[in-house]
């Protein structure tokens, strides 16, 4: 059920130490089992906002609630046995040697026994379609394994919520499209909250729920894909684009006059609104 809050910013404002105004009049709610994306262009915001719901950035003006809970107020263990960020790049947060001994280190700082220790890194590992690489070392695994491998890392914690910043960034297409479904399946199957920071228009109309469009530090817009990704010109006056297919049936819509209904996001559905379109026109 997607009916109860877990996650609520209300960030009035954050300024960099150079007086800067990073982040102003954000207000985003993110319900239990929602997989919701951040969607900016590069100094948007995304990463300072992330940092903020996370409880590594404190000196705001506003409040942001995990559970109905101030973060500011929480104990760093607090939140992360409920909450975690997996940063841009996973060098920045992997540590151990081995894929085993960096899931493993969240679970022991909580002061969980061995055995417990060994059975959440298992299921963890299992849940990130990396089960066979516990002995592995980190610096033998591809980019991609070791985005998944820091997920894995919360998984073991118990982490309900994820928030996820840029997970895609740095993958290949293929490699973009497994870490999407892996998101997904975690979203659906396991129950977790996500909230995903990305510039990926291609991706989000095919796993979102929602999207919120960030613009120089505010929320400019928000809703389901197909609401939030509208105009050419008024993506590109935040800096983004279309996802391609829909740019392509927006210019045969609105410049060759052929008679589309809507304007869809993904190629399934270009496909059939080609195929009723121009089935009309033939009878």
């Amino acid at each position: 059920m997607r009916d109860k809050t877990r996650l609520s910013a209300e960030i009035d404002s954050f300024r960099y130490p150079d007086g800067t105004v990073a982040l102003a009049d954000i207000r985003l709610d993110v319900a239990k089992g929602e997989f919701c994306g951040v969607l900016g262009a590069n100094g948007s915001g995304k990463t300072t906002l992330l940092r903020i719901m996370d409880g590594l950035i404190k000196d705001f003006a506003g409040k942001v609630l995990l559970d109905g809970e101030e973060v500011r107020k929480l104990h760093p263990r607090d939140i992360y046995r409920k909450m975690g960020l997996v940063f841009q790049s996973p060098d920045d947060q992997l540590f151990a040697h081995t894929v085993f001994e960096d899931v493993a280190f969240g679970p022991r700082n909580m002061g969980f026994a061995e055995g417990e220790v060994a059975e959440r890194v298992r299921s963890a590992l299992a849940s990130v379609e990396m089960t066979e690489f516990g002995g592995k070392d980190i610096h033998a695994l591809s980019y991609g394994q070791k985005k998944r491998v820091c997920i894995a890392g919360l998984l073991a914690m118990g982490h309900g919520i994820l928030l996820l910043d840029e997970p895609t960034a740095g993958l290949d297409p293929m490699g973009e499209y497994r870490m999407m479904e892996l998101l997904t399946r975690l979203n659906r199957e396991n129950g977790v909250t996500i909230v995903m920071a990305t510039h990926s228009v291609d991706l989000v109309p095919l796993f979102l729920h929602r999207l919120v469009i960030l613009s120089r530090g505010r929320v400019v817009r928000g809703g389901p894909p197909e609401e939030v990704l509208t105009a050419p010109d008024e993506m590109a006056h935040v800096k983004l684009r279309l996802p391609h297919i829909a740019e392509l049936i927006w210019r045969l819509k609105h410049e060759d006059r052929l008679p589309f209904l809507r304007v869809p996001l993904t190629i399934g559905e270009a496909r059939r609104e080609i195929v009723e379109t121009l089935g009309g026109e033939n009878q």
